[in-house]
């Protein structure tokens, strides 16, 4: 069985997740706010007399591709985040969702809502097969 990290040891992982799920909600709405605001204006039937380029369409609509891609990206990274405070709640966080073991303090310093040990992250990103276990000495 893992030893189950405390209250006391959580904390600073606690708030770090607080303060980046505060910025990844503002970064989203900021987003969101954005790709609507691009939406809007392609949409808009402007009174300008000036002729709309071809090129103007394809960079508009790349850039609003590219925003809601980024605010896909922060969404999950934000879900991510829940669900590691879920995990901080029910006393199960630092603790490896496929082998049970302990994820390094180091590993959580770095992505404190990651919610796998470095070898089960290698494996499950396709790294695992380069992998080879120790022989015991």
């Amino acid at each position: 069985m893992t030893k189950r990290m405390t209250a006391a040891e959580s904390k600073p992982f606690k708030l770090a997740l607080l303060e980046l799920r505060a910025r990844l909600r503002g970064d989203v709405s900021a987003l969101a706010n954005e790709a609507l605001r691009t939406s809007a204006a392609a949409n808009s039937s402007g009174s300008s007399s000036m002729p709309i380029h071809m090129a103007d369409l394809g960079s508009d609509a790349f850039e609003q591709e590219f925003t809601l891609s980024l605010m896909a990206s922060e969404e999950d990274t934000l879900g991510a985040v829940e669900r590691a405070l879920e995990r901080i709640r029910l006393r199960t966080f630092g603790a490896c969702e496929e082998c049970g073991g302990v994820i390094t303090k180091k590993r959580l310093a770095a992505i404190p809502f990651a919610d796998l040990c470095i070898r089960c992250a290698e494996a499950s990103e396709g790294g695992g097969s380069s992998h080879m276990p120790r022989r015991p000495r």
